[in-house]
């Protein structure tokens, strides 16, 4: 029987430096995480589903009902904050303002330590703000939004247990159908603990007397039947 794979925990990376893309790939692979990276805000978007007007460069047109273009879902994005064209501020402003991706984690990269800036990022939305270069310690803060992530498949499995059940199994399950037994002959005699104790008690004095009226009735008919074969005599005087 082959198990299903656990799905991985998937990270949206985004970096316009082809070496600290590289970095932070391997990183989270390191962290038994599942990558996709970019190197942009608007490549970010454009995975999402989010953005559209790609082609004429509008990098304000966004879908209001956004089309999801990936095929597996997104569990985390982290991108770097200074970025041409898309700051990851202006990213997270993005992802923040759908509906539909709003409640995906994001965590802005920046190698300038500005207190400002990481306020800001952080009161839009931002779960963690990392210094670069980014270490492996500093992913071991991204665990508490892998096992949230891992609790959420887990109810949805179990969510949709049910439903299998009572589409397949349930569903599977048809009740035979009773027919008379009488109509092919079968009598049903009920067990002896389903009788209750006056009736078994009224059946053995009925049987008794059945009994007794036929022994009854018997020897009579042999009665009967001796007198009638017994020899008569005719002729025979007696003394006296």
């Amino acid at each position: 029987m082959v198990m299903a794979a656990e799905p991985q925990f998937h990270v949206l990376a985004v970096d316009d430096s082809l070496f600290d893309r590289k970095l932070i790939e391997r990183l989270l692979q390191k962290a038994s995480c599942q990558v996709t990276t970019v190197d942009s805000g608007y490549k970010a978007l454009e995975f999402l589903g989010l953005r559209e007007g790609v082609e004429i460069n509008d990098p304000d047109a966004v879908s209001t009902s956004p089309v999801i273009h990936q095929e597996v879902e997104v569990n985390l994005i982290i991108t770097d904050y200074c970025m041409p064209g898309m700051t990851g501020y202006d990213l997270l402003k993005k992802v923040k303002e759908s509906s539909a991706f709003k409640n995906i984690p994001v965590v802005i990269m920046s190698s300038e330590n500005v207190p400002a800036r990481i306020s800001r990022c952080l009161e839009e939305g931002a779960e963690e703000f990392f210094l670069k270069p980014v270490r492996l310690a500093d992913l071991n803060r991204l665990k508490p939004h892998m096992m949230k992530t891992k609790l959420k498949n887990q109810m949805l499995e179990e969510i949709e247990k049910p439903s299998k059940v009572e589409s397949g199994t349930a569903a599977a399950v048809v009740e035979p159908e009773v027919k008379d037994l009488t109509e092919i002959g079968i009598k049903i005699v009920p067990l002896q603990s389903e009788v209750e104790p006056k009736q078994v008690h009224l059946q053995v004095v009925q049987q008794e007397d059945q009994t007794m009226s036929n022994n009854k009735r018997k020897s009579v008919e042999e009665g009967l039947s001796t007198d009638r074969s017994r020899p008569r005599f005719e002729g025979i005087t007696t003394a006296v």
